[in-house]
């Protein structure tokens, strides 16, 4: 059987950010320190305080470090940064998040938007905006937040390999509006031009369509572990039984054969930025 790895539910205002409040206001209450005076030491407001005490917020790492320090915690709230960091991610997305960024080599399959990777800050705020059913606009700046973090895979060194096919119809579609596409288009153009990036376009002409069971993506982990993850409507799958990672990884070498190199697929998103 396929392995699918079950998340813990903790979103904002439960589970773990809800610990994670509690001992910041113990420790805070233990120094004597009320939360404007608190707010003061690390450059936040009352308000943003009593959001992260009461799980109403996801406080970045930088503030847990920083916290823990001034509040001599002794390392209790550094130990839940990485856990409290997850949250950011919605649940069904957080073990594969945590699995693409140690990942060597990564390829994805995208069928209905530009992968989360490639996309610009507005591309991702308009695509979490017509999200069904409609998310608080708090959660949209985190979720927004979570995903421009992940592209700092694109920094890391070692750099992983990273490949992506995406269907002509993803570029064709405005998300956002005229102004919003023409930006993604000119991100991938740029992100395309790294050594260890190649980007394929699924052209619609194709009569052969090896991808038609839905988007996917590869990776392949540092210690040679090969795992595939695919979502579709909030379900998701990761996936670590050989034989399953391994069809998937035949899929997908089929889907580049069929797609535009990735010299046809530059000079394609060209055209598309040159027309009106």
């Amino acid at each position: 059987m396929d392995d699918e790895v079950q998340q813990p539910e903790y979103e904002v205002g439960t589970g773990m950010l809800c610990v994670f409040g509690r001992q910041l206001k113990l420790f805070r209450e233990r120094a004597g320190l009320d939360r404007a005076g608190f707010g003061s030491m690390t450059g936040y407001s009352v308000s943003t305080i009593a959001a992260f005490e009461q799980a109403r917020r996801i406080p970045p790492p930088k503030f847990i470090d920083r916290a823990d320090e001034l509040l001599q915690a002794g390392g209790v709230l550094s130990a839940s940064k990485e856990e409290v960091a997850r949250a950011q991610y919605p649940a069904f997305f957080r073990d594969a998040a945590k699995l693409e960024a140690e990942a060597a080599v990564l390829h994805v399959y995208a069928t209905q938007a530009v992968p989360g990777l490639l996309q610009t800050e507005e591309y991702a705020r308009a695509v979490f905006a017509m999200w069904r059913p409609q998310l608080d606009e708090e959660v949209i700046e985190q979720r927004l937040a979570a995903r421009l973090a992940r592209q700092e895979i694109f920094t890391q060194r070692p750099a992983p390999h990273l490949s992506f096919v995406i269907e002509e119809a993803v570029l064709l579609r405005p998300l956002g509006g005229a102004v919003v596409r023409r930006g993604q288009l000119e991100q991938l153009l740029l992100i395309e031009e790294k050594r260890n990036v190649e980007v394929q376009v699924m052209p619609l002409s194709r009569q052969e369509h090896a991808g038609l069971a839905g988007p996917f993506t590869l990776m392949e982990m540092r210690d040679g572990r090969r795992i595939a993850y695919a979502e579709v409507q909030g379900d998701s799958r990761v996936h670590t039984e050989r034989l399953k990672v391994r069809e998937l990884e035949r899929t997908y070498g089929s889907l580049r054969a069929q797609a535009h190199t990735p010299a046809e697929s530059r000079a394609l998103i060209e055209k598309l930025l040159g027309e009106r």
